[in-house]
Formats: C-alpha cells, structure tokens, sequence
C-alpha cells in the first residue's frame, strides 16, 4: 500500500500542508489513558520551552482517535489533552505555523500509509500495551529505509522491534532523551535501525505467527480428559 503512486502523492500533498519543516513527529493513538499521549505532550512541550525543538524546523502531528466517549473519565482524558494541546500552540505557535496538528477523526488504511511515509519520527509511547500495531504498520510503509522509531519499552512489540529508540514514557526526562536522539540521529544510523527491523516484519509475519502458533498446539500433544 504505500508503494502506491497515489499514497507517495499524497505523502508529499500532506508534507507541503505542513509547510515543508525539517522533521515531522507523529503519533497515532486511541485517546486511552494508557497511550501516554499527555507524557508525550508534556515532553514535546519542554522541549520547545528549552529551545531544543523550534516550531519552524519541527511539527507534531497528533492523531488521537475518541474512544469510549460515553465514559466520564475518557471525556475528561480528552478535554485535559486539547486543553494541553491548545496551550502549547497559544505558546510555541505562530500564525500558519501551529506546533501541533491534533487530528480526532479516523482515516482509511491510505491515508495512514501516506502520513506514515510522511513521518521522520514515529512516537509510539504507551504507559503500557499489549502489542501496538502502529509501530510495525510504520515500519511496513517506510519502503526507502528511512524513518525512526521512537518505542516504548511497555509496549509488546518492542521485544521485536529492538533496533527502535527504546524509552520509558514514566520517566520525562528519558523520554525527552529519547525523542531528542531520534530527531537528531544520523541518517546512517536510522537507516541501519529500520534495515534491520523491517527485515524482521518480513520474517516473521502472519504466515509464520500462525506456523510457529500451531507447531506449539501440536508440541503439547493431545489433552487429557
């Protein structure tokens, strides 16, 4: 899907909306508390203020798909986090340049492989996550080796994924550390990373999950009644 002409298209129609900065951060998530996404904006926001991330040079762009919106404390996740969002743009913004493009509403499976492409950094940073789809999804578009993974360690798949740039989203500091790292690595570097863990997607995809899944059922033998 994102070798398609139509999605590499509108990767660059999407990199022009944003005013053509040097690096686009982005992270897609369910607004759930578990996704980390105030740790991340919190991180981003520090970063602005310090100086070591310049709004002209760096965009964020948030995805954060409502969920479960009848539950009281997920309305109040999602007011807390557009009340964040719109302070760090009433700071750090300027007019036509905002520091964060948040985004509620879904998109289709071309549409995501296009912001995928789309990304320099990928910010995959969940308090805690049983695998993360997000993460290999990005490293499945980034079809020129380029692109860095930023991976929580509580997230499933970073026992996979090792080559990303592993943080701990509880600890701030790390987590500016490592945002930081991902920006500012070289391209050599991020090649070499994403190399390696797509070598890994292509390994060990659906086919050989189910493969190794049903070699297991049948190493345990019949069950005992």
């Amino acid at each position: 899907l994102a070798t398609r002409p139509d999605v590499a298209a509108r990767a660059q129609r999407l990199r022009q909306d944003l005013g053509r900065p040097e690096r686009v951060i982005l992270s897609v998530d369910r607004m759930d508390y578990t996704k980390g996404i105030e740790q991340r904006l919190k991180a981003y926001s520090e970063l602005l203020a310090s100086g070591h991330v310049k709004v002209r040079d760096t965009v964020l762009v948030q995805v954060a798909v409502p969920s479960r919106e009848r539950v009281g404390q997920y309305q109040i996740l999602r007011e807390r986090v557009e009340r964040e969002v719109g302070r760090i743009n009433g700071e750090f913004g300027r007019v036509g340049e905002p520091a964060i493009h948040y985004l509620t509403q879904p998109f289709d499976r071309a549409e995501l492989a296009a912001l995928y492409r789309v990304a320099d950094v990928m910010a995959v940073t969940p308090l805690r996550d049983g695998m993360n789809l997000v993460a290999k999804e990005y490293v499945a578009a980034r079809v020129d080796d380029t692109g860095a993974l930023l991976l929580s360690e509580f997230a499933g798949t970073a026992a996979e994924l090792s080559q990303a740039y592993l943080v701990n989203p509880h600890d701030l500091e790390g987590l500016k550390e490592g945002l930081l790292a991902a920006l500012r690595a070289a391209p050599a570097d991020v090649s070499k990373r994403m190399r390696a863990m797509r070598a890994h997607l292509h390994e060990h995809d659906i086919r050989a999950w189910a493969r190794s899944y049903l070699s297991a059922l049948d190493e345990t033998g019949p069950l005992v009644q």
